[in-house]
């Protein structure tokens, strides 16, 4: 396993995401990371991963900040939050979570019981991820996960497979295995985020992995937006307490 790429930190640099790639049995899994302002490789930090949306997959290593880059941009810069946040793309054809999905009555549906091991992509992002906490500069009691639509069911899937790994989790207009919620309950506090008129995800996928997550003891709050379809993400990132809150949880 190798990172590809890392930049030289320059004061430009460090104030913008940055191109990058890891590498992995022969696969590369293209990634952009943003520095806080005044990196010092000898203080630590808390590490943001971030997993973007089906319409963001592809090579470009661009993409996937369409939604949400602003967001961190804004977040790690110009609030200066003391943050490093990480956003790879996942592969065209590719997808974050475990999911099978389909058409019930003409309206779209996932099942996500139908896998139980992690994709590919996701294999790529955890071995990523299992680098990073290796480095000095990472806070590994600060780890953090969100996403949106395809992200926020790979947010759920990752905190699954690796519940020990991220202090809390925001997924946004996704879903997940309601019967795993226990593997995280208590370990990973949750803000789960979606619109009442999805038409893309239902919001019945949030709601129900809202209530797992309760009924196994864990800290999770819900918000729903009425009226908001599937874009609640642009709701969620206007979220004036969504970053306090995620930085403030500590393993």
């Amino acid at each position: 396993m190798a990172i590809i790429g890392l930049p030289l930190f320059s004061c430009t640099q460090k104030s913008l995401f940055t191109k990058a790639e890891f590498a992995s049995n022969g696969d590369t899994l293209p990634y952009r990371i943003l520095y806080p302002v005044d990196f010092d490789s000898s203080k630590k930090y808390p590490l943001i991963l971030f997993l973007h949306g089906s319409g963001e997959r592809g090579n470009d290593n661009e993409k996937q900040l369409a939604n949400g880059g602003d967001f961190f941009l804004d977040q790690i810069n110009q609030k200066m939050v003391k943050a490093v946040v990480i956003a790879p793309q996942c592969p065209a054809g590719g997808y974050w979570a475990s999911v099978e999905r389909m058409e019930v009555d003409g309206k779209p549906e996932f099942d996500f019981t139908a896998f139980d091991e992690p994709t590919l992509a996701m294999t790529m992002v955890m071995e990523m991820i299992e680098d990073f906490r290796a480095k000095s500069w990472v806070d590994t009691d600060r780890l953090y996960v969100g996403g949106l639509s395809m992200g926020g069911m790979g947010t759920f899937d990752i905190i699954t497979f690796q519940p020990d790994w991220f202090a809390a989790a925001f997924p946004i207009c996704g879903g997940g295995k309601p019967e795993k919620a226990a593997l995280y309950a208590g370990k990973t506090e949750l803000w789960i985020f979606h619109g009442d008129k999805d038409d893309i995800v239902p919001v019945e996928r949030s709601v129900e992995m809202y209530e797992a997550v309760k009924a196994a003891g864990g800290e999770a709050k819900l918000t729903i937006y009425p009226g908001v379809g599937h874009a609640s993400w642009i709701n969620a990132f206007d979220e004036p307490e969504l970053m306090t809150w995620l930085l403030s949880v500590k393993k």
